[in-house]
């Protein structure tokens, strides 16, 4: 049987507000009812009028205006990396097409409009399960050793009251060998699991995001609503001083 951790959620759910992938989703969808379809690039990518317009409308943790701006003086699609991925999924799950040089939702996709709880449900095992996530990275490392049932049921326990990219990397696979000045193994359990989780808006980073194995994650509302695992008996409870 496939592994199918999500839960149904109504679209009036709280807890979805706290996926920026979702609320994204939601922000390209009022934009195209509001100025009409997305100009594309002659390479197929959104024109920069809207990566700047999403770049502001998201909110993005880790990629606000500031952030990005700090590294580039104008905003391409893939600049705004969370942008390029909302755009790739929308084009895989059929939600939008491109047709005369614009971005349009389909017919399809206009059923998701305004019902968030349905298109979590669409998205986040499509996005968790089937992408790879390490497709963008300039280095191609192995591939993690595990699979999303044993990430997932080990965080479950693992985050409950907070850690961090190092603590899990030790509790999977042990520590890092010592002296290495860059660990291969932490970098691709940030890109591959950490980070498409803090994307969908099941973890969140405390603080600031600096983009390193040794951030500290914590659940958000949305994991303890929209999952339910194994391990959920075993969590351990959190300790209030």
């Amino acid at each position: 049987m496939p592994f199918q951790p999500f839960l149904e959620l109504p679209d009036t759910h709280p807890a979805l507000t706290h996926s920026p992938m979702i609320r994204g989703l939601g922000h390209t969808f009022s934009y195209i009812a509001e100025s009409g379809p997305i100009g594309l690039t002659p390479s197929g990518a959104f024109k920069r009028v809207f990566v700047q317009w999403a770049a502001e409308a998201f909110d993005w943790p880790g990629h606000r205006p500031e952030d990005l701006y700090a590294v580039n003086k104008v905003l391409n699609e893939w600049d705004f990396l969370p942008l390029a991925e909302i755009h790739d999924i929308m084009l895989a799950l059929k939600i939008g097409r491109h047709f005369k040089g614009e971005f349009r939702l389909t017919p399809f996709g206009k059923t998701f409009v305004g019902h968030p709880g349905r298109l979590f449900a669409l998205v986040a095992p499509f996005y968790l399960f089937r992408v790879d996530h390490d497709r963008h990275s300039r280095l191609k490392e192995e591939r993690l050793f595990g699979n999303w049932d044993i990430f997932l049921n080990v965080i479950n326990v693992e985050a409950e009251g907070g850690m961090s990219g190092e603590h899990l990397r030790k509790v999977l696979y042990g520590p890092p060998e010592p002296g290495l000045h860059y660990d291969p193994v932490a970098g691709n359990l940030r890109l591959q699991v950490l980070r498409p989780l803090c994307w969908l808006g099941l973890l969140q980073v405390v603080g600031e995001d600096r983009v390193l194995h040794d951030n500290t994650y914590a659940k958000t509302p949305l994991w303890h609503a929209a999952l339910r695992l194994d391990t959920d008996g075993a969590r351990r409870p959190v300790v209030k001083h």
